[in-house]
């Protein structure tokens, strides 16, 4: 995949140069990643030594039963968390070397987020719903409108746009959600269980969708699923269990 942000840095809203480690052929590269919740007999540790690495360009899940850790690790592997203990990188750039500022402009620029909650905004349409990420980042209006258009023809939903999310099916939904995923064109798209509400065969036709994606819009993904149809569709699979990758296939 292209760099299309240049070199090994990255440069956030604060204009602050960070830290970056020598670029590879992996997105992601998570070293000895540790998180615990809480403190004393009740801490929970969730993460204990979590190590791998994605190169760029697959679609790697993360299976494990529930409080395996799979959540954790997209969490901080999206900046929405900070470890106590390992390394995460991206595409080069050490996330410990971000501030506030950077980490805030690595997920609305690099890292494109689908949930398996849908996480639409009820009172705007599918197309002002993809449109939104490329409003924060203040994309011109025609460019905005443009990729808007293509992305949702290429989800399927060209015929939907000026429609609200209670006017669509669980499976459109998702499939809006991951069009506002890839609006501002990132490099790594996070899914945490985005098939969790959608029966067998709609999931089953939304994770071919993001498969596809991967392929076409050149992206990486990782996605935590505990679904085995949907777990056959990825390139590799992350087994987690109490914490720890048991399992690499």
């Amino acid at each position: 995949m292209t760099d299309q942000h240049g070199g090994a840095g990255m440069t956030g809203q604060s204009g602050t140069a960070v830290a970056t480690s020598p670029k590879t052929g992996e997105m992601v590269v998570v070293e000895d990643l540790r998180r615990t919740y809480g403190s004393g007999e009740t801490a929970v540790h969730a993460l204990r030594g979590v190590s791998f690495a994605v190169p760029r360009g697959e679609l790697v899940a993360l299976k494990g039963r529930s409080g395996s850790g799979k959540t954790t690790v997209l969490n901080l592997v999206g900046g929405l968390d900070t470890p106590d203990g390992g390394r995460i990188s991206l595409d080069g750039t050490d996330l410990a070397g971000l501030g506030d500022d950077d980490l805030l402009a690595l997920r609305r620029d690099r890292i494109g987020f689908v949930f398996q909650s849908f996480g639409l905004i009820p009172i705007l349409t599918a197309a002002e719903n993809v449109g939104v990420p490329m409003r924060l980042r203040k994309t011109p209006p025609r460019e905005r409108e443009e990729r808007v258009e293509l992305l949702l023809a290429l989800v399927g939903l060209a015929d939907h746009a000026a429609q609200r999310p209670g006017e669509l099916s669980g499976g459109q939904q998702q499939r809006v959600a991951i069009a506002r995923a890839l609006a501002n064109r990132p490099d790594l798209i996070i899914a945490d269980e985005p098939t969790g509400q959608l029966d067998a065969d709609t999931g089953l036709a939304v994770m071919e969708l993001l498969r596809a994606v991967v392929r076409s819009e050149g992206v990486t993904a990782l996605v935590a699923t505990h679904d085995n149809q949907l777990l056959a569709l990825a390139d590799r699979v992350l087994e987690l269990r109490d914490g720890r990758i048991v399992a690499d296939s």
